[in-house]
C-alpha cells in the first residue's frame, strides 16, 4: 500500500474547525484539495499531517497556531489617522477593508478600533492566534 511523501500530488477532503468546534472551512461540499506534499503552498502542520497517510485513511489533527497562520502580530496593527479616511468610508468595528501593499497587492484588513482621532486595522490572517482541528480524508495520491 502507497502512502503520501514529499513531492506527491495528493487530494483531500477536509473540515476545519477551531477548538471550540466552530466550523471555518470544508470541502465537504466541493472537489478535494489538491496539492503537491511540501511544496510550500500548504500551512506547515496540514502539510505535515498528511505525509504518512495512505488512500481512504481519516484522520483528526490539532495544529497550534504556529504551525498554522502564526501568532497574532502587533506589527499588523495599522493606525490611520481619521482625516485620513477616505470619505466614502464610514468605518465601524469588524468591516472589512482592502489596502495596498507596496507591490500593488491587496491586503484584507479588518477594523477593530474606531475614534474620534484614529481607526486601528488589523492586517493579520483572520486564523493567526487560533489552534486549528482538521479532520482530513485522503482521497487520492497522483
Amino acid at each position: 500500500m502507497s502512502v503520501a511523501t514529499k513531492g506527491n500530488a495528493v487530494k483531500v477532503h477536509y473540515t476545519g474547525r477551531l477548538t471550540d468546534g466552530t466550523v471555518f472551512d470544508s470541502s465537504s461540499n466541493r472537489e478535494p484539495l489538491g496539492f503537491v506534499l511540501g511544496d510550500g503552498n500548504m500551512i506547515k502542520g496540514f502539510d505535515a499531517a498528511v505525509y504518512g497517510m495512505a488512500i481512504g485513511e481519516m484522520k483528526s489533527v490539532t495544529i497550534p497556531s504556529l504551525e498554522a497562520y502564526g501568532e497574532k502580530r502587533e506589527d499588523m496593527m495599522i493606525d490611520i489617522p481619521m482625516d485620513q479616511v477616505p470619505a466614502d468610508i464610514k468605518p465601524e468595528i469588524g468591516m472589512e477593508l482592502s489596502l495596498q501593499n507596496q507591490a500593488g497587492q491587496p491586503v484584507p484588513v479588518k477594523v477593530v478600533h474606531v475614534d474620534e482621532e484614529k481607526i486601528v486595522l488589523d492586517a493579520n490572517h483572520p486564523l493567526a492566534g487560533e489552534d486549528l482541528i482538521f479532520d482530513i480524508t485522503l482521497v487520492e495520491i497522483g
